[in-house]
């Protein structure tokens, strides 16, 4: 059955579908890293204040783990709109949830001027933070992949995921240019805010860029076919239980590597190993162009070869490299940091690549929506929302090699559920 005219005119040219799957994450990642960045540069000094620098630490990597447990209710709420009323909608939605939450922090008071409603409330925008990511990331995928000619699935489904090297990067570079123009007392009484308040402009483009496309030809034919299920996250449960507990594991070695390279990495890395702020950011920020680099080659390999062959081949990358981590993660080594954070970072191209297309092939189009943000966003509560405290305590306790062998162990069982994993639940078209 082809398409209808709707979505199959000309607003939704593959320029506009790339361009609008592209900005919406990127937004919505540069949102999400300038928190994990304040949490561990600044909420610890302005909003958990405490004699052990640890301790208050600890506590604001606590809140950066609220949004992990928010993002399956927003992958459950999205999700159902996404896949009722249609993909657009629900992704501008989504994009406002989060833009919202991350224009509040940076209009938070402190602790000093509130006392323990400070955090309290910086807690709740975590909460918003999460809630609109687990709703952007499923709607980014398939408004591209959806949109895919035949052969070019991954290729299509690899720019929504390019968002995040450039949030992060973005992000980073603000952190750091901040820190170039304002001093210490400077950045910390207002510096910081700056990048949450700057976040509503890159909101005002993503709007304009969504509203201006249609729905997807994909979720069209559901709607002409009248295969619209009455509540997704019910028949996701019910009859696709098996495919949402594999494509949790499968994105869970993603997750754990993403946010020991990133989150951990900088808070060991200014503490424990003694690098400046300055100095870490600039090498994450190097490193991060390898993350960029390899998604692409990652989802040329994914359309030639197959999505689970490319990834199993990352996974068994990720897997050697933990158990490297201890030797390359050190010290007054600036060239073995570098290499440490480029080959980590670089993996995480591989596999975050043909993750998206790999985990919405994994079900039918009527309650796709639903489905691969779950996967993704329970991956992202065991994968992700504990990874930098875990991280924090292993290493504090029993040093960097066992957070090395968390990590290969996260990547032992996503290579158990890539052997397991079976056929797409519809073959692309």
């Amino acid at each position: 059955m082809s398409a209808s005219p709707a979505a199959a005119g000309p607003v939704n040219s593959p320029a506009n579908v790339l361009f609008a799957s592209l900005i919406g994450t990127t937004i919505e990642f540069f949102d999400f890293y300038i928190y994990a960045t304040a949490a561990v540069l600044v909420f610890p000094k302005l909003f958990f204040p405490s004699s052990d620098a640890t301790a208050a630490t600890l506590q604001s990597l606590a809140t950066f783990a609220i949004a992990f447990f928010a993002r399956p209710v927003g992958s459950a709420i999205f999700g159902h709109y996404g896949d009722r009323i249609g993909r657009k909608a629900t992704l501008v939605a989504a994009l406002l949830t989060m833009g919202i939450s991350t224009v509040v922090i940076g209009l938070l008071p402190t602790y000093a001027a509130i006392g323990t409603m400070a955090p309290l409330l910086l807690a709740m925008c975590r909460f918003g933070q999460g809630l609109g990511l687990g709703g952007e990331w499923g709607g980014a995928v398939l408004l591209a992949t959806e949109n895919a000619p035949p052969g070019k699935r991954a290729w299509y489904g690899m720019f929504p995921q390019l968002g995040a090297p450039i949030g992060f990067f973005l992000s980073g570079g603000t952190f750091l240019l901040l820190g170039e123009v304002l001093s210490e007392a400077q950045f910390f009484s207002y510096g910081w805010r700056i990048p949450f308040l700057a976040s509503a402009l890159l909101v005002i483009v993503g709007l304009y860029v969504r509203l201006k496309i249609t729905e997807t030809p994909e979720f069209q034919k559901v709607l002409d076919r009248h295969e619209r299920v009455k509540v997704p996250v019910m028949e996701v449960f019910g009859g696709h239980a098996g495919a949402l507990v594999l494509g949790t594991l499968i994105a869970l070695a993603t997750f754990v590597l993403f946010y020991l390279m990133t989150v951990f990495a900088l808070s060991w890395g200014t503490s424990a190993l003694g690098y400046s702020r300055r100095e870490f950011l600039l090498l994450q920020l190097f490193a991060v162009l390898f993350f960029a680099l390899t998604i692409p080659v990652s989802a040329v390999l994914a359309d030639r070869h197959g999505r689970r062959l490319a990834l199993i081949v990352a996974t068994v990358g990720i897997a050697v490299f933990g158990l490297s981590m201890s030797a390359l993660f050190v010290a007054g080594n600036v060239a073995a940091v570098m290499l440490f954070l480029a080959v980590g970072l670089g993996l995480m191209g591989l596999t975050y690549g043909p993750l998206g297309t790999m985990l919405s092939e994994m079900f039918p189009p009527a309650v796709r929506y639903t489905g691969a943000s779950l996967t993704f966003n329970i991956g992202g509560i065991l994968g992700a929302s504990l990874a930098p405290y875990a991280a924090t305590w292993l290493a504090t306790h029993y040093g960097l090699g066992h957070v090395g062998y968390y990590l290969a162990a996260s990547a032992v069982l996503t290579l158990a559920a890539l052997l397991l994993a079976g056929r797409p639940a519809r073959q692309p078209a």
